[in-house]
């Protein structure tokens, strides 16, 4: 599919988008449609679903507005529809101090489900960075995921990329923030 007509970005704003991406078979169900249109029958394969389920989940993706149908044919009498993702990426909302960050729980959760025995670069890294050293980093690492993400080929096999570049808290407002 070309993407060409595709916006940017989708900005989650909704309840019902937010409520759509957080949910761990959904984001599986987004990251399937990033490179090429599919079925369900399609989805249902890849993700380990049945065909009524994957056809649920496409439909709430749909209704808040991050999936849509991009092409339909007939097959035996039956209009069969190909979903894409509405947008080349989707912005989550901050979730705010304390609140549950749906990225890095997909991520971790992708991450944990991935076969122990492939391949994996799993890496974290402390680091003492003056702000223009924070902000440069932050832009490098985008960079390199765009690049990647332009050469990206549908025929070969998924890889994920998470990064997360932040200050943590200080120890003494972690603590207390456990405390409570």
């Amino acid at each position: 599919m070309p993407t060409d007509d595709l916006p940017e970005t989708i900005h989650v704003t909704t309840d019902e988008q937010l409520r759509a991406v957080s949910n761990l078979t959904r984001h599986r169900i987004m990251a399937g449609l990033r490179f090429e249109p599919t079925t369900i029958t399609q989805i249902a394969e890849r993700v380990g679903l049945a065909k009524g389920s994957s056809s649920y989940h496409v439909r709430l993706l749909e209704r808040a507005g991050l999936v849509k149908v991009v092409r339909t044919r007939k097959v035996r009498g039956v209009t069969e529809r190909y979903y894409a993702m509405a947008a080349r990426a989707i912005v989550l909302p901050d979730p705010g101090v304390g609140g549950p960050d749906v990225l890095m729980r997909h991520a971790v959760a992708d991450l944990e489900a991935s076969p122990v025995d492939g391949e994996r670069h799993v890496r974290m890294a402390h680091l003492r960075l003056t702000e223009e050293q924070f902000a440069e980093l932050g832009a490098r690492l985008q960079a390199l995921a765009d690049e990647y993400r332009e050469l990206s080929d549908s025929s070969l096999p998924d890889a994920s990329l998470v990064f997360a570049l932040f200050r943590p808290a200080p120890q003494r407002e972690q603590a207390e923030g456990g405390a409570k």
